[in-house]
Order: structure tokens, then C-alpha cells, then sequence
């Protein structure tokens, strides 16, 4: 129903024990997953020698995923940067120190209560050092937002370029979407062990289920069940000329 080359996919591994496994992501409106064998992922996903580029490509990928699904299930649609003054800051150690105490001012000032948020480096292409960019899902008066950050300068970024009737979960999408690129851009710097691509508020973390199926429509069927809605978009490996993992599927409800 939903892939043509599912047949010939599953004729390739009849001899094996095979199920459809999809992740689902309530609050997110995401569900991905893929074939599992008897012993994991099919034939490890026709394993062979490890690409360093392709297997910090494959890290970024899932640093993505991640960053949209917590932004889009805690519908974080407002968008900041925090640069620092004078020569800036060039200590990857002492940025992570300054954005935690801006957020715990932050939360002080806002009465308290946690909150959820992201945010992640980026050195500056200029070479003025590091700055950090955020999203977070309530408004927050720019004026507490200056006072809490204290090392320099804050922009804050209106959403734009949305369709008429796009609701929170489309806007928060696109705070991620805004936000992703600059984990790629970091890809090829030297990383400090211990110290990650981004960061977000614990406890906020999406909530997932597992949605088994012996083939895609029926497991992505037991996903619809959950959502109450067919999705909006489906995405398929078996239309993926040159794939060379296991046979994959991706869905987005909106």
C-alpha cells in the first residue's frame, strides 16, 4: 500500500525471522524505524569495514533527529543567540559553564518552575569565538533574557516563512530545522571529550512506543492507531536508488 518495492524487499530475507520495528513519537508526530532480524538490525545493515566519515555522518543524523523530536514534542518555537563582547569567548569549557548559569537565571527569573530547551554551539565563521544558539517554547521578555546572559549581546529571532494556518508543532519543527545545521557545521572540529554537539533541559525527553509489524503497512498501521490519524508523510527505502542498509520506513503526522 504505501511502498511498491516492500515485496521484493521482504522476498530478500524470507529465509529469516522478520519484523518491522517502528519508534513512535507521540508528541513529536514522528515515527521511524526498520526491518529486524533474529539477532538485530538484518545482516547489521550488510556490515563491513567502519568510514570514519560516514559514521560521524550517521552521529550527526541522529543528533538531528534528535534535536526535532524534542523541539517539536515540547513545541519549542522561539529562537535566540548569546554572543559575547570584546574578543569573545574561545574556551569551549567556560561557553557550557556561562549558558547553564544563563538558563538557571533564566528559570529564576521565569518563578522557578523547569523549563524545556536546547541549545548548541557554534564558533564564529568571523573567528570572534564561540556563541551559543537556543530555543525554548514560552515567551521570555528580552530584558530577563539580557540580564540572565550578562557576557555580551542577544538576538532573538521571530519565525518566519510559515504556511497560513501552521500551528505550534510546524513552528517548533522549524526552530529545529534553524538549529540542526549548526551541528553539522561543527562536524569536521576537533571534539573535547565529554563534551556534547548540543544540550537540553532533563526530564523533557519525548516519549516513544514501539510499534511492531510482520511488514511496514502494519506496523506503521498499529502507529496510526496511537496518532488516531493516517500520517502526513511517509518515506520509504525501498524508493532509494543505491540503499544499502536495512529496509527502512519514516513518518510525520502534522
Amino acid at each position: 500500500m504505501f511502498f511498491d518495492g516492500e515485496r521484493r524487499l521482504m522476498a530478500d530475507v524470507a529465509s529469516e525471522r522478520v519484523l518491522w520495528r517502528l519508534v513512535l513519537y507521540p508528541l513529536a508526530g514522528e515515527a521511524g524505524g526498520s526491518v529486524m532480524g533474529s539477532t538485530g538490525p538484518l545482516r547489521k545493515a550488510r556490515a563491513g569495514t567502519i568510514d570514519p566519515e560516514r559514521a560521524a555522518e550517521e552521529a550527526n543524523r541522529r543528533a538531528r533527529a534528535q534535536i526535532r523530536r524534542y523541539c517539536a514534542a515540547n513545541l519549542l518555537n522561539r529562537l535566540g543567540t548569546l554572543t559575547y563582547a570584546g574578543e569573545g569567548c574561545h574556551d569551549a569549557v567556560a561557553l557550557r559553564g556561562h549558558v547553564a548559569a544563563f538558563f538557571r537565571t533564566l528559570r529564576r527569573g521565569l518563578g522557578g518552575d523547569s523549563f524545556p530547551y536546547v541549545w548548541v554551539p557554534q564558533w564564529h565563521p568571523g573567528g570572534h569565538g564561540l556563541h551559543a544558539h537556543f530555543a525554548v517554547g514560552r515567551f521570555v521578555p528580552r530584558g530577563l533574557i539580557e540580564r540572565s546572559w550578562g557576557h555580551g549581546f542577544v538576538h532573538i529571532k521571530l519565525l518566519g516563512d510559515l504556511p497560513v494556518g501552521a500551528g505550534p508543532l510546524q513552528e517548533a519543527r522549524l526552530a529545529a530545522r534553524y538549529i540542526s545545521p549548526y551541528i553539522s557545521r561543527t562536524v569536521g572540529e576537533a571534539r573535547i571529550p565529554g563534551l556534547h554537539r548540543y544540550e537540553v533541559a532533563q526530564g523533557f525527553q519525548p516519549q516513544s512506543i514501539d510499534c511492531y509489524g510482520p511488514t511496514l503497512e502494519t506496523a506503521l498501521g498499529s502507529a496510526c492507531k496511537v496518532m488516531g490519524r493516517p500520517p502526513s508523510y511517509v518515506w520509504g527505502s525501498s524508493g532509494e536508488e543505491g540503499w544499502n542498509g536495512p529496509p527502512a520506513g519514516w513518518a510525520r503526522w502534522d
